[in-house]
């Protein structure tokens, strides 16, 4: 498996989390390859650094205890072994995302509400909205008089979808992902449901967003998606996304500074493969060029007087990537198989890398945001 965890820049200022035996979980910054243990009084969690007037100096020049180089504790994340082990970095956020923010998935979330969840016949389907749709969509900006023409054209020959609606209309889709403290880190296992017999990784930039609604950074993210689950109904969407292990975010949340902004994110070009035990191997990007809504204004739609976040939010910004090559049945599109590595990676951020689990068989989810107060007032943290 890739050990490869580091973005290009060797300046990068990185903040994440590590379980440390005998001690608990643990704040860290990355310097030449070695993990530092910066865990204060006066920031003793992600959520604290990301409150700060400059989190990136604060990371970039705190004092700590070395835990070792990178890539032995890397090691012993693959391994599962008793040693300090990474984590997902964040905390106590709360984990947040977007769906149907690209054209192309929107258009993959319409052929699985119109194929009920059913892969057999997805195939049919798309072919026939492709055919109506192709790519007018692709440049449209959502809310706009454009958007609002398509929408009655799509209505008019019968294939409009709350899909769409989201997709192009004024609103953006902003769903609870996950609970804070629930999602797993780089090298772990993450779970899909046992009911769910269609399925997909769903690679995406993660935005590290204060309580202020200030972006702070960002991270990378696998936004695990039951299609079959969802497709049946709109309403399962609890389900298909948040599960024992469904949350993957990691390796490390990049800092905003003079050399990695918002700007940086939104030229982002992300790559992901999944190389199954069978021999299978699939290849494919998520282009943050495409990407239909303004993250910053996804943001906003997520934080404002309408909704208060304490202890801040991850934002999952949604992908284009919607896997439709075939597995095994032809015209049944992609579904993982257990043991499937998945490797996402952008140059700016580094690489995100996990192994497909159900999630009953993954490690169960034990430790809360009670946990982490008992854990940190015992070390005299608070």
């Amino acid at each position: 498996m890739n050990v490869n965890l580091l973005p290009l820049d060797d300046a990068a200022i990185l903040l994440g989390r590590v379980l440390r035996p005998a001690i608990g979980p643990s704040i860290i910054a990355i310097r030449d390859g070695t993990v530092i243990d910066i865990t204060a009084k006066q920031a003793p969690t992600i959520r604290d650094v990301l409150e700060l007037d400059d989190p990136a100096g604060y990371v970039r020049s705190a004092k700590g205890e070395e835990l070792g180089p990178l890539s032995a504790i890397a090691e012993a994340t693959l391994q599962e072994t008793s040693a300090a082990q990474l984590l997902a970095p964040c905390d106590l956020q709360a984990l947040k995302a977007c769906g149907v923010t690209f054209a192309r998935s929107m258009l993959e979330r319409v052929i699985e509400e119109r194929a009920g969840g059913d892969p057999a016949r997805a195939e049919a389907i798309r072919t026939k909205v492709q055919s109506l749709v192709g790519d007018s969509l692709n440049n449209i900006e959502p809310g706009s008089p454009q958007a609002a023409q398509a929408k009655a054209a799509l209505i008019e020959v019968g294939i409009w979808s709350q899909y769409l609606e989201v997709g192009i209309g004024p609103d953006a889709e902003v769903f609870t992902k996950s609970q804070p403290m629930s999602s797993v880190g780089w090298g772990a296992r993450v779970g899909l449901h046992p009911m769910s017999s269609w399925n997909n990784p769903e690679p995406e930039i993660v935005l590290a967003v204060n309580s202020k609604g200030r972006i702070c950074g960002a991270s990378l993210g696998n936004d695990v998606n039951l299609r079959d689950v969802e497709g049946r109904s709109a309403l399962l969407l609890g389900k298909a996304k948040d599960n024992n292990a469904s949350c993957a975010i990691g390796p490390f949340i990049r800092l905003f500074d003079d050399r990695f902004s918002l700007d940086t994110i939104c030229a982002a070009e992300l790559d992901m493969t999944v190389e199954g035990k069978d021999g299978f191997r699939l290849a494919g990007k998520s282009s943050m060029r495409e990407i239909s809504r303004d993250p910053a204004s996804l943001v906003s739609q997520t934080i404002g007087r309408h909704h208060q976040y304490p202890d801040g939010f991850i934002l999952f910004l949604g992908t284009m990537f919607a896997p439709t090559q075939d597995r095994g049945v032809a015209g049944e599109g992609f579904t993982h198989h257990l043991g499937d590595i998945v490797t996402i990676t952008a140059p700016e951020i580094g690489s995100l890398v996990n192994v497909v689990d159900l999630s009953t068989n993954c490690p169960e989810w034990t430790f809360g945001a009670a946990d982490l107060m008992r854990n940190l007032a015992a070390r005299n943290l608070l």
